[in-house]
C-alpha cells in the first residue's frame, strides 16, 4: 500500500510553504514511530516517550530510508529530499494519521471502549462473546488475546500502539465484522494510541491504585482516564458506575449521551444480588431474574455494564438477559480448577491491585465452606508502583489462613527485594503465618501440599498470562499448568 503524502497531511498538519510542491509528490510506503521498522519511503513519527525521545532516532530514520518525519521541533539541520512536518503532537498526529493511512476503519464499525483500573478484560470479552452468539460479527481487543471473529490475534499490550491498533480495525473491517470491543488502558489515553478511533460507546468500570509508576498520582490516573469520556462524540454513549467515586467525574465534560449503572446507588441500569452459588450468581437486572454463570459481587457489576451496553447499542432486553445466562469466565479471571482426587479448589486471576485483590478474596470468603481455610499465592510486579507492595500483602493476609509471598514478573528487580518489601507491610502476627518462597512455581506447589479437601487457594497476579519476565527476558511459565501438573500427581 502507498500513499501520495500530501493526501495523508492536506489541511492537518503544519508544514513549509516551500515543501508544498514536494510534498505533493512523495510517496508514503508505511507509517512507523519505531526507527528500526523505517524502510525506504517511510513516514517516521519522532514520540516522545517515558524512557526514550524519538526526536534523537530521526537521523538513523532518515538513514534507513524515510521519506518523511512527524516532529514536534524541527531540527537544526534537514536532510535533502526528506519533508519534515512540524506539529504540536506527535503522538496524538500518529493516530490521526495511521487512521487515515487505513481508510479511517472505526467510521464503518460500532466502536465500544472500556476503561478503569478492573474489569476491563471481562467485559470487553464478555461483550464480544454476547454479541457473537446473537449471530454478529465482532472483534475483540483485549489484554489476554485479540481476535477477528475467531481468529485469534496475539496481544502484546492491553491497548496496541496506533499503527497496530488501526490496522486491526481495518482487518476486522475487512473481515466483515460490524462491532469491536476493545480495552482502552490509561497508557493509550495519556499517549494518544486511540487518536483517530470513532467510539461509539464508552464504559466506565473502577479506578484504584495502578499505574502509579507510570502517571505519578491518582489525580493524573484519573485525568488520563477522564480524557477517553472527554472525547467521545454527541452520537456516543458514556456509561458510568455510579457506586464508584470516580463515576460521576467520567461524565463532567463529555458530549456523549450520559447512563449510568450500579447496584446500591440509583441509576439508569440497576442490579440486586438475590442469592450467591459456587457455581454462579442469581440477579436481578432492571426486573428481570437471570442466574449468571459468574462468581463474586464484581463480576455482577461486570456483568451489569454488559447488559446496559448490550441495550444502548440496540439489542432487545430479553434476548440480552438469554444470552447473558450463558457466559462463562474469561480466561485467568477468577478461574477455577478442582483437585480431582484431594478435592480442594484453585482459582487464578489476574488480580495485581489491592482493590482487585481484596474483591478476588472477599468473593472466596463468601462462598467457602465454613472450616475451610484460604490460602494466598501472590506477588508484586518489578519496575512498577512500589508504593502497593506492602498493601497488597497486608490486605492479603487479613484475608487468608496461610499467605505466600513469591516473584511475580520481577523485570529487572531481583525478587527477593520485592518480596521483602511485601513483608514489610505485615504485623508480626501476620508474618508468622506467612511463608517467603521465590520461585513461583514452587511457592504454588506448596500451598497445594497445604491445601485440605475443601479449602481454596487463590494463585493472584498473573491469571491469563503465559511467561515470567525476569531480568528483562520473557520465559514460558503459566500457573494453571503448574496447578494442573501437581494435580496429576496427587493420583
Amino acid at each position: 500500500m502507498t500513499s501520495r503524502l500530501f493526501d495523508l497531511v492536506q489541511g492537518v498538519w503544519y508544514q513549509s510553504p516551500s515543501q508544498t510542491s514536494t510534498i505533493e509528490a512523495i510517496k508514503i510506503t508505511q507509517i512507523t514511530e519505531d526507527s528500526r521498522r523505517v524502510t525506504p519511503g517511510t513516514l517516521f513519527v519522532a514520540l516522545r516517550g517515558v524512557h526514550a525521545d524519538g526526536h534523537l532516532f530521526v537521523p538513523k530514520a532518515i538513514e534507513a530510508g524515510a521519506s518523511a518525519v512527524v516532529v514536534e521541533e524541527l531540527p537544526k539541520e534537514q536532510v535533502e529530499g526528506v519533508v519534515y512536518l512540524v506539529v504540536e503532537d506527535t503522538a496524538k498526529a500518529l493516530g490521526e494519521l495511521s487512521a487515515r493511512w487505513e481508510g479511517n476503519p472505526s467510521e464503518g464499525l460500532t466502536v465500544v471502549g472500556v476503561t478503569g483500573t478492573n474489569g476491563k478484560t471481562t467485559i470487553a470479552t464478555l461483550l464480544y462473546r454476547l454479541f457473537r452468539s446473537a449471530g454478529y460479527r465482532c472483534g475483540l481487543i483485549s489484554t489476554v488475546c485479540n481476535y477477528i471473529e475467531d481468529e485469534p490475534k496475539a496481544a502484546t499490550h492491553t491497548t496496541p500502539s496506533a499503527p497496530e491498533l488501526q490496522r486491526l480495525l481495518r482487518q476486522m473491517k475487512d473481515a466483515g465484522c460490524t462491532h469491536v470491543f476493545m480495552e482502552v488502558s490509561s497508557h493509550a489515553m495519556a499517549q494518544h494510541r486511540t487518536a483517530g478511533v470513532h467510539f461509539s460507546g464508552g464504559i466506565f468500570t473502577n479506578l484504584t491504585r495502578d499505574h502509579l509508576d507510570y502517571h505519578g498520582t491518582v489525580e493524573a490516573y484519573l485525568k488520563a482516564k477522564k480524557s477517553f469520556f472527554d472525547g467521545l462524540d454527541k452520537d456516543a454513549f458514556a456509561l458510568t458506575n455510579l457506586d464508584e467515586k470516580s463515576g460521576p467525574v467520567m461524565l463532567q465534560n463529555t458530549r456523549a449521551k450520559k447512563y449510568s449503572y450500579a447496584l446500591r446507588n440509583p441509576a439508569d441500569y440497576k442490579a440486586r444480588i438475590l442469592e450467591r452459588y459456587p457455581y454462579g450468581t442469581s440477579i436481578e437486572l432492571c426486573g428481570k431474574e437471570v442466574l449468571v454463570q459468574l462468581i463474586g459481587d464484581f463480576n455482577v457489576y461486570n456483568i451489569l455494564a454488559v447488559y446496559a451496553s448490550a441495550l444502548l447499542l440496540g439489542m432487545e432486553q430479553d434476548e440480552a438477559l438469554c444470552h447473558i445466562s450463558t457466559l462463562k469466565a474469561v480466561d485467568g479471571r477468577f478461574q477455577t480448577l478442582i483437585s480431582p482426587h484431594r478435592g480442594y479448589i484453585a482459582i487464578v486471576d489476574y488480580a495485581h491491585t489491592p482493590d482487585a485483590l481484596v474483591n478476588v478474596l472477599d468473593t472466596i470468603r463468601e462462598i467457602k465452606g465454613k472450616d475451610a481455610k484460604v490460602i494466598c499465592v501472590v506477588g508484586c510486579g518489578g519496575d512498577r508502583d512500589k508504593g502497593k507492595r506492602p498493601i497488597m500483602a497486608h490486605e492479603a493476609a487479613l484475608r487468608s489462613e496461610k499467605l505466600i509471598l513469591t516473584s511475580d514478573n520481577p523485570r529487572t528487580e531481583k525478587p527477593e527485594t520485592i518480596i521483602q518489601e511485601m513483608l514489610d507491610g505485615l504485623s508480626s502476627s501476620e508474618q508468622s503465618r506467612t511463608l517467603k518462597i521465590t520461585d513461583r512455581a514452587e511457592a504454588i506447589r506448596t500451598a497445594t501440599m497445604l491445601a485440605d479437601r475443601g479449602d481454596i487457594i487463590l494463585v493472584a497476579g498473573k491469571g491469563h498470562e503465559t511467561y515470567q519476565e525476569i531480568n528483562g527476558e520473557r520465559h514460558h511459565f503459566d500457573d494453571r499448568e503448574v496447578i494442573k501438573a501437581q494435580f496429576a500427581q496427587e493420583v
